[in-house]
């Protein structure tokens, strides 16, 4: 739409790629997808033609010739592959900088790039295992969902970062259906979907094989869907999580709901490693961001991909214009 609002991009730890990967998506979009970065311009590639902007407005007219920048100014320079402990704050404060403008409608959208949670512990004693958990509390939402986004492939993780012995216990009747409501609603709201179809995968080999192999999908998670299903919503499974992700399998769903970490991410980075996109549903406002962490190995020599973060930008747009045409 072009009479929306652009993007905000938050910089992320700018030791990492993140300035890189920014320019090289400005580059390749331009105007035809605005977006302001946020951030020190010292920190971004030398010879970045820039233009700095005093509102998110700005940056329309600005992103034909030069990568719009809200300049917020950090303590230190950055040192390409090293973490700046004192460069952490900044970090955070840019977060919460593009949180506002999106919550006061100056922007469409957030897209961040890669933040180092350690860096950011031990420099500013930030105290949330992510980006996406930090988000939620700006925004006062009690629970999110993360989902990994590609053309091909949408899955939601019910359980995310925790180690696998601990999975079984953190899955619970009321998150296996909070995820699953979130997510059924944000297909609707954020990508256009009037009746979204879920599949979801079962906790154990072949889904348990009817108890032999565990009762998780017995127990727990059949009564969820049985419930759901009750209230209207297109629910399959569970299934065998290693017949879920073939074509012909991916056809017949609009999102896979599954178990666990890897079991979501292996198949989506499989199929497209460099264009998912990391989308945070039930958020008041819409967030993406590269499926990938801060790269400090190459961070600062010019070989980063900006795929996924061109990927992340496009798929900012839909989702705000889709939430745009369903308010008007």
């Amino acid at each position: 739409m072009t009479d929306a609002p652009p993007l905000a991009m938050s910089c992320g730890d700018p030791s990492g790629v993140g300035p890189e990967i920014a320019v090289k998506a400005w580059d390749t979009l331009r105007a035809a997808l605005p977006f302001c970065w946020i951030g020190d311009p010292r920190h971004l590639p030398a010879g970045t033609p820039a233009a700095l902007i005093d509102s998110p407005a700005q940056a329309v007219a600005a992103s034909a010739d030069a990568l719009p920048v809200l300049t917020h100014a950090f303590a230190h320079l950055a040192a390409p592959g090293q973490p700046t402990p004192g460069n952490a704050a900044g970090v955070v404060a840019v977060i919460d900088r593009a949180v506002a403008l999106a919550q006061s409608g100056a922007v469409a959208g957030v897209v961040t790039c890669p933040i180092h949670k350690k860096a950011l512990h031990d420099g500013a004693g930030f105290a949330f295992p992510g980006h996406t958990e930090y988000l939620a509390h700006l925004a006062g939402v009690e629970r999110v969902v993360m989902m990994l986004a590609c053309d091909a492939l949408r899955v939601v993780p019910v359980t995310i970062h925790i180690a696998l012995d601990r999975v079984a216990d953190a899955l619970t009747p009321d998150l296996l259906a909070q995820t699953i409501r979130i997510t059924h609603a944000g297909l609707i709201r954020d990508f256009g979907l009037a009746a979204p179809r879920l599949a979801v995968a079962g906790l154990n080999p072949h889904a348990g094989e009817g108890g032999a192999m565990g009762r998780a999908e017995i127990d727990l998670i059949s009564p969820v869907l049985d419930a759901l299903r009750a209230e209207g919503m297109t629910i399959s499974g569970p299934h065998s999580a290693d017949t879920m992700f073939h074509a012909p399998a991916r056809a017949r769903y609009d999102a896979a709901i599954c178990m666990y970490h890897d079991q979501a991410l292996i198949p989506i980075k499989t199929i497209d490693f460099a264009g998912g996109v990391n989308v945070t549903l039930g958020l008041p406002f819409v967030r993406t961001s590269p499926d990938h962490g801060t790269a400090y190995d190459i961070a600062g020599q010019g070989m980063a991909d900006p795929s996924s973060l061109i990927a992340a930008l496009r798929m900012a747009r839909g989702m705000a214009d889709a939430r745009q045409e369903a308010s008007a």
